[in-house]
């Protein structure tokens, strides 16, 4: 999971390096301290809090809270990290969490379970504010839009660690194993077997289990890669198409999501029939299937081999490449009218972002899983002249810090 931003690095730097403050020597012995007020958000699924001029960032908190923290990390000069373990004044936004291991010192796969969903969106948006001001300087209001389903029993990829028997999870920043409740993950999707009798065959030895269930209820599972029951693809229906989709492969986790997202990036580009497209990072083709039934012609690329060929299947009206997109860019035409990227976490980064820029593209839809890499390229298409005309943002992960946006960029109007 990510650590705090460079911004709320530097911020912990600039107040550690003024300060005497408490240090590693002065702790009590239980590493808990305390009370702090707890601060703003900040990336990663933490609030700021500070302890005599010390920055902590602090899980299972809430802004305006006041709280003890069990200190869970002092390696670093310029901050620390904890938990919060007990809540002396409480937020309104505050919810009991329902899954059991969902608190500090357990499963790290929950951010905000002790947020209510509202809280929990405002916590997000209040992310992407911060993170496109400070590294795009870029103003703008941000509404996190709710998925159907609720925040429970969404998600149709699962992984777990198995040992001596049981599905497990990893602790918050370990490598310690959590055992999942007996009825399961609450965040999978009820079509799921329970993990624990998936577990219980394996035997003591740690494995790598993952189960994936399409959208039509069919369930394939892995054991550490190799297909240890149902079929080696499952087919999923989003945007009008079917899409052939390895068991092991790439697919949104929420049932909603990939609908969601098409709509939003087709709302944004408008696309007209008769024009040309790049759809970077295009996966199994989701967007380039979208494009390509608006009657746009479609250029997909992506690094990874199998997923070209599936796009290639669900999507034959296309053209798709495999290879690194910053490579495969600058072989593509010097001019296109729109471009859809959707990169991984890192984001796209400065040589795909100048490349798609000099194509001189008349919309630009940005699909971000992580706000500060959004932030980064938005900067620098800023730069190469192109302004955000939209944005929209999705609650994709519930009760985790992740989010989605589409950034719908267009070139500026210079007055």
């Amino acid at each position: 999971m990510p650590g705090p931003s460079a911004r709320d690095e530097a911020a912990a730097r600039r107040t550690t390096s003024t300060t005497q403050g408490i240090d590693e020597a002065t702790l009590p012995a239980d590493g808990i301290v305390g009370p702090v007020e707890v601060g703003s958000v900040a990336h990663g699924g933490h609030c700021v809090a500070r302890l005599d001029g010390r920055v902590i960032f602090v899980r299972h908190a809430l802004p305006g809270e006041v709280v003890r923290v069990r200190l869970t990390d002092t390696s670093h000069a310029s901050f620390w990290r904890g938990d919060a373990v007990e809540v002396l004044q409480a937020s309104p936004g505050r919810t009991t969490p329902r899954c059991p291991v969902a608190g500090p010192g357990m499963c790290g796969g929950c951010d905000w379970q002790h947020a209510t969903p509202q809280t929990q969106r405002e916590l997000k948006a209040s992310v992407i504010r911060e993170q496109l001001a400070h590294l795009a300087g870029i103003d703008v209001d941000v509404e996190v839009e709710e998925l159907p389903g609720g925040t429970f029993g969404w998600r149709t990829r699962m992984g777990y660690v198995t040992r001596d028997g049981r599905a497990t999870m990893r602790r918050h920043r370990s490598k310690e194993l959590v055992e999942v409740p007996a009825d399961g993950c609450p965040l999978a999707i009820e079509a799921q077997p329970n993990p624990h009798a998936l577990a219980a065959p394996l035997g003591p030895d740690e494995h790598l289990l993952r189960v994936a269930t399409s959208a039509e209820g069919r369930t394939s599972v892995l054991v550490d890669g190799v297909l240890s029951s149902g079929e080696p693809e499952l087919v999923e229906h989003a945007a009008g198409r079917d899409w052939r989709v390895d068991a092991d492969g790439f697919w949104q986790g929420h049932p909603a999501a990939a609908d969601t997202l098409v709509e939003a990036v087709l709302d944004g580009l408008a696309p007209e029939a008769g024009e040309r497209a790049f759809d970077l990072y295009c996966g199994v083709g989701l967007f380039a299937g979208a494009l390509v039934d608006a009657g746009v012609q479609v250029w997909g690329v992506e690094i990874d081999k199998r997923a070209v060929e599936l796009a290639q299947a669900n999507v034959p009206q296309g053209r798709f490449t495999a290879g690194k997109v910053d490579r495969v860019v600058r072989r593509m035409p010097r001019a296109t009218d729109l471009v859809v990227l959707d990169p991984p976490r890192t984001g796209a980064g400065k040589d795909v972002i100048d490349a798609v820029a000099s194509r001189n593209p008349r919309a630009i839809a940005y699909v971000a899983c992580d706000p500060a890499a959004l932030g980064r390229d938005l900067g620098r298409l800023r730069k190469q002249g192109y302004e955000l005309e939209s944005l929209r943002s999705f609650d994709l992960f519930p009760n985790t810090h992740h989010i989605e946006c589409v950034a719908i960029c267009v070139p500026a109007v210079v007055i």
